[in-house]
């Protein structure tokens, strides 16, 4: 009888609330929290913490979503927020009679935002640094969560994302939206399948990872909480390189810093890992040894797999060090985002957007004539919201994330060690290297921890 009075209770508020700010009425999407429910018709009710480059992107797919409210956005960066929050109001002011809208809160502290009841789901676009942190708050206060990726900044990050989100139930979706690509599905379910025989190498684009710099300190600008922006990260003063004030300028400005991020491994490369991870069925496994070019032995990058695959990261193929397979062109570059699967009766390229090449090309005619080109973020986005609904795992869930962006990890910490590692994709353990392992895991800064 308490639970149902206080779900009588939240609705009565939110509908209040709604007739105050010139909403269109709707109960809140979950009929009793961690029921693991949502009522047929109900919209979803969403928040976003993080709303620069990706969130702002993010944002304007959902504001698309007749079944999706959003409540309310958070961000450290007052330019930010607000203009996110004009953004939403003037979404859904243009459905009003009244042309007017006010129902979109803004936040600085996202604890602030995880507090409402009246969000069911959170959208999660903030620094690598802040990922696992926001999750497990997000996970604890009963929220589903998409999270852009990289999942982490570190392995034990990652493992403990997926802790929280197993351990509170939650609906999980990373934001690796290739899973969810057309031209992406039909070349993994095609080596997947044996259409390739057995698969001897890949190769994915984005090599480089991050290192450790000393920027001088400048002004905090004023409307940013540089504190809140750090979170757990080790504290160094404010330098507009790792935060330009205002309008988002780049992606990720910051990941060049080991401190907030990976580099081009964990940045970018970690899509082509996902897709690499699924083709050959290793999304609860990995690859068991990892060697960096500083050790003198390879070229590039070079993850090998248990089964013999070898998974190389480099621009483009080069002779001096690789085979050419049949009727590929040397001056070819790796699709970005995509992959290379070489494998004994031959090869598939794939990158975004629909691109596709195979050899022979008879390998993917078949699969071609129910081929079907759609929108990989929008089609992801679907797949978290009916995920939501029917409490299936989402396509990227986190299990899945984790995976992938361990591989980046593993890369990032090669590099860095200079070495060539032996790792246990069953105990997340790098084996008879405690150097490596120390690297799993950073340390959190108070009063941050997970």
């Amino acid at each position: 009888m308490a639970q149902e009075f206080r779900i009588w209770l939240k609705r009565r508020k939110f509908v209040a609330m709604s007739l105050a700010a010139g909403l269109p009425i709707f109960l809140p999407g979950r009929a009793a929290r961690g029921s693991g429910g949502v009522l047929p018709g109900d919209r979803i009710t969403l928040g976003f913490i993080g709303v620069g480059a990706m969130g702002r992107g993010h944002l304007s797919w959902f504001l698309k979503y007749p079944d999706v409210q959003v409540l309310a956005v958070c961000d450290v960066d007052r330019w930010r927020r607000e203009h996110a929050q004009q953004k939403v109001q003037a979404a859904y002011a243009v459905q009003q009679p009244s042309r007017s809208f006010r129902g979109c809160a803004c936040y600085n502290d996202l604890r602030e935002l995880l507090a409402r009841e009246d969000i069911d789901a959170v959208v999660i676009a903030t620094g690598d640094n802040w990922h696992a942190m926001a999750t497990v708050l997000a996970a604890e206060a009963g929220k589903d969560i998409y999270c852009e990726k990289p999942l982490s900044l570190t392995i034990y990050e990652a493992r403990a994302m997926v802790r929280a989100v197993r351990r509170f139930g939650r609906v999980f979706q990373t934001g690796l939206q290739q899973r969810s690509a057309p031209e992406f599905r039909l070349a993994c379910e095609l080596v997947r399948q044996g259409g390739l025989g057995k698969v001897k190498h890949v190769f994915v684009n984005f090599p480089g990872t991050s290192s450790h710099v000393e920027l001088p300190a400048e002004p905090v600008p004023d409307g940013l909480d540089w504190d809140l922006w750090l979170g757990p990260a080790p504290w160094r003063p404010y330098n507009r390189r790792f935060h330009p004030y205002g309008p988002p300028q780049g992606v990720v400005p910051w990941h060049f810093c080991r401190d907030f991020g990976g580099g081009n491994l964990t940045s970018n490369a970690v899509h082509a890992f996902d897709i690499v991870q699924w083709a050959l069925n290793m999304d609860q496994s990995g690859p068991v040894e990892i060697i960096p070019p500083e050790t003198g032995t390879v070229p590039y990058l070079t993850y090998r797999y248990a089964t013999g695959t070898v998974l190389e990261v480099l621009p483009r193929l080069d002779p001096r060090y690789h085979e050419i397979p049949p009727d590929w062109d040397e001056n070819t570059t790796i699709q970005p985002f995509g992959a290379l699967f070489v494998g004994e009766e031959g090869w598939i390229h794939v990158g975004r957007q629909g691109f596709l090449r195979a050899y022979p090309p008879h390998l993917i005619e078949d699969y071609l004539a129910r081929y079907d080109h759609g929108e990989a973020v929008g089609n992801h986005h679907r797949d978290w919201l009916e995920a939501i609904r029917t409490r299936r795992p989402a396509v990227a869930d986190v299990e899945k994330g984790c995976r992938s962006t361990i591989v980046s990890h593993l890369g990032c910490i090669a590099h860095w060690t200079g070495r060539r590692l032996q790792w246990n994709p069953e105990t997340e353990e790098f084996i008879n290297d405690d150097e490596a392992n120390r690297l799993r895991r950073r340390a959190m800064r108070p009063p941050w921890q997970v």
